[in-house]
């Protein structure tokens, strides 16, 4: 599969690009790449090096985006590719989200193919397409067109996204979205600048903007010592219900993972301790991985 023309991107002098589809806004000269990894300025034009490259696909429970409140009982065709805008130490998808194009396998598909693929399986109960596994934002170009494509074809699109992305982006993607669901992955500005290389504001504001557009239910893997406040679940959970008391929130038990070993996994007790401050604020609080 060939490269492709990024979108969101603007030329600046000596062949330099700045990329604009999350908010790192990164700027690099040729031959450069953004954090990502998959995004690469070639001769002063910016291309996407993972359009049409798949590193995992299968038919999941809808469960297991997860989304309880969309289509329960029913499957998705979930497809993923490589890279992430983000530098989660405790990556659960890491040797796939955290590799270079040609650090790992892909092989090329078409965004016709898929959505073949997925009106195949409809009889199997198949409901549409999920862009999961690693970050689709950074896959945007492909998401897109595929997006559109299944839209056109009577498939729903499930995004499971960090919500790392710039407004624009996102507003352009939303008509083409059903439903998604968004990692909050700790309620501190600090904690998302220092460990995941993100930030706090800009996810809020993707959470608030979707959920003004698509069905969404938000994730937040727990990790003890990091994101595990009481305190900082009320914050959160308050937040979340400012938006809609009736937005679901599953909150994760972590299990050591990646460059985040140090840590046991998370207690029962301190997942039912903060379902229970949680659902103060909010009507849906579901437990996962336990």
């Amino acid at each position: 599969m060939p490269v492709k023309e990024a979108m969101f991107y603007e030329k600046l002098d000596q062949g330099r690009v700045r990329c604009f589809l999350c908010p790192h806004n990164c700027r690099f000269g040729i031959g450069g790449r953004g954090i990502c990894g998959v995004r690469q300025n070639r001769e002063g034009t910016l291309y996407s090096l993972n359009y049409g490259e798949i590193s995992s696909i299968g038919m999941d429970p809808i469960e297991k985006k997860p989304l309880y409140r969309f289509h329960p009982g029913s499957s998705i065709l979930s497809i993923g590719s490589i890279g992430c805008n983000l530098k989660c130490p405790f990556c659960q998808n890491h040797t796939i989200a955290r590799v270079k194009p040609e650090e790992v396998h892909t092989y090329p598909a078409e965004s016709r193919q898929i959505v073949d693929k997925a009106l195949s399986l409809k009889q199997q109960g198949n409901i549409g397409i999920a862009y999961t596994y690693n970050e689709p934002a950074i896959w945007y170009e492909y998401v897109y067109d595929t997006a559109k494509l299944a839209r056109e074809n009577g498939l729903l699109n499930v995004i499971v996204t960090n919500g790392f992305i710039g407004s624009e982006p996102l507003d352009k993607l939303l008509p083409l979205t059903d439903a998604m669901n968004i990692d909050l992955k700790a309620y501190r500005a600090d904690l998302y600048e220092d460990f995941l290389k993100g930030g706090l504001k800009e996810v809020k504001t993707s959470i608030k903007q979707a959920a003004s557009s698509c069905h969404v239910e938000v994730t937040t893997l727990i990790i003890p010592g990091f994101n595990d406040a009481v305190s900082e679940m009320e914050e959160m959970a308050e937040w979340l219900a400012s938006l809609s008391p009736e937005l679901p929130l599953h909150l994760s038990r972590y299990f050591p993972r990646y460059e985040l070993t140090d840590r046991e996994p998370t207690p029962y007790e301190t997942l039912q301790t903060l379902k229970q401050v949680a659902q103060r604020h909010l009507k849906y609080v579901y437990l996962g991985n336990v």
